[in-house]
């Protein structure tokens, strides 16, 4: 499945899968969490 990096997910939609590393080093992937709890995205400029 390819994946348009610029499009938009609307509110309510399943988000694609994806894994990041943590503020530890620690992997995350976003699926881990899908059907247990509500997800949280924040996407902060300029952090570290």
């Amino acid at each position: 499945m390819s994946m348009n990096p610029t499009a938009l997910i609307t509110p309510g939609e399943i988000a694609p899968d994806f894994e990041l590393s943590d503020i530890q080093g620690n992997l995350v992937r976003l699926s881990s969490y899908r059907g247990s709890k509500p997800v949280v995205l924040a996407f902060l400029r300029g952090f570290m």
